[in-house]
């Protein structure tokens, strides 16, 4: 089976509709970071505040992210995706309004954060959706990498179209049009994707297995550190972006500098259906981890917004691939009762590493006497190349390993 008919299989078993649905269910999350920080910072006239709020809403979905994805082993999808989608859309409109009404910093930074943490991660609870899904499935193997494939492309999209949409909406709407949009879509297709019947597939068996084993354990400790590194090389990446950007006198393409990472991230990611299931998710992450390295590093000699476009672009070719490998293994190595947590787990392990490496990259970027005292966009870029370096070196780890292909 080729992968566009493994594409066109994929549709017919879920429908169309289903795949619309879950897409435009996760673009909420990536447009409420940035439509956080552009909000908060216009009503507050404050920066410092704008970013808290914003770290805030992130730090939070993360944090909660693991609790409800075992929940939701527990109880269903069913449930906790509705009531998160309405919990969200409610919460990212109420931060309008209080952004709007004057209130505290501290207010204002708080009901970020409970709104963060109220939005639903669908993008792992989709993944979780496709093995029961596909269990009737002649080619299933077959079908579950290229669902986890497309699942991976589609994350990297919706976190390019997000931020887009905001920026697109903040000029002629204003900040407070572009949260506003984001919790009416959420709260819409949010809900449409708790309600589809696939939900109802990921209700707990009672003689679910549990998961048991050291081996796994360790498997999993792996996959989570893979994922926070990850994390940290988009939010260094991001912040050596907006470094440069402004040293350019470019500020206002910081934004779009950082969405092209997605670019080879989405076409790489779609492409990994083609690759024969004989060469298994360790070896992958591998070869990915390998790229990681090979195409960050060039980010350390970078000048100019060209060359910047230029290397960032590349180096979303091995990120799709590195991630799909992370979340298709953890999928094998844990019981089916299990797959929720695990895949939130993950989710929320890169949302950590975005704002462990965003802080570091600009603190670095700021300049540290003794270390780096002049700063700057290659500083701030020498954690994404440190970042990939230690992925290499967790991929070399589970190459080693045993538990899932």
């Amino acid at each position: 089976m080729s992968a566009v008919q493994s594409y066109r299989r994929l549709a017919e078993v879920v429908g169309p509709a289903y795949v619309g649905v879950a897409f435009l269910g996760r673009v909420p999350l990536a447009m409420s970071q940035m439509g956080t920080l552009l909000l908060v910072s216009h009503t507050s006239g404050s920066y410092a505040v704008g970013g808290g709020a914003a770290g805030a809403l992130a730090v939070l979905n993360a944090v909660g992210a693991p609790w409800f994805g075992s929940l939701a082993d527990r109880i269903g999808q069913r449930p906790v995706v509705l009531v998160q989608s309405l919990a969200g859309a409610v919460g990212l409109v109420g931060l309008v309004v209080v952004a709007d009404a004057g209130a505290s910093a501290w207010a204002v930074v708080a009901t970020a954060g409970l709104a963060g943490l109220a939005i639903p991660q669908i993008g792992p609870m989709a993944r979780v959706r496709w093995g029961p899904v596909l269990a009737g499935e002649p080619q299933r193997r077959r079908l579950l990498d290229t669902a986890f494939s497309y699942e991976g492309a589609a994350d990297e999209l919706s976190f390019v179209l997000g931020p887009a949409t905001v920026g697109a909406l903040a000029v002629p709407v204003a900040p407070q049009g572009a949260l506003i949009v984001a919790g009416v879509v959420l709260g819409v297709f949010g809900s449409a994707f708790a309600v589809h019947p696939t939900a109802e597939l990921t209700r707990p068996e009672s003689d679910a297995a549990t998961s048991t084993g050291r081996v796994l354990t360790v498997t999993l400790a792996l996959l989570v550190g893979a994922q926070l590194l990850i994390g940290m090389l988009f939010g260094a990446t991001q912040t050596g972006a907006t470094v440069l950007a402004t040293e350019a006198g470019q500020a206002g393409l910081a934004g779009l500098i950082h969405a092209t990472l997605g670019v080879g991230s989405v076409i790489a990611g779609l492409a990994v259906a083609a690759l024969p299931e004989r060469i298994g998710y360790r070896r992958r992450a591998l070869v990915a981890a390998c790229g990681l390295v090979v195409l960050s590093t060039p980010l350390l000699w970078v000048q100019t917004v060209g060359q910047l476009i230029a290397v960032i672009v590349l180096l979303g070719f091995a990120v799709a691939p590195y991630m799909i490998s992370s979340f298709a293994m953890a999928g094998q190595i844990v019981a089916a009762d299990r797959v929720g947590t695990a895949m939130t787990l993950l989710a929320g392990a890169t949302g950590c590493g975005y704002a462990i490496g965003s802080s570091v990259a600009g603190r670095l970027a700021d300049g540290v006497p003794g270390l780096v005292p002049d700063g700057g966009h290659t500083a701030a870029f020498a954690v994404t190349v440190a970042a990939t370096v230690l992925a290499l070196a967790v991929s070399l780890c589970l190459a080693r390993g045993r538990g899932g292909r």
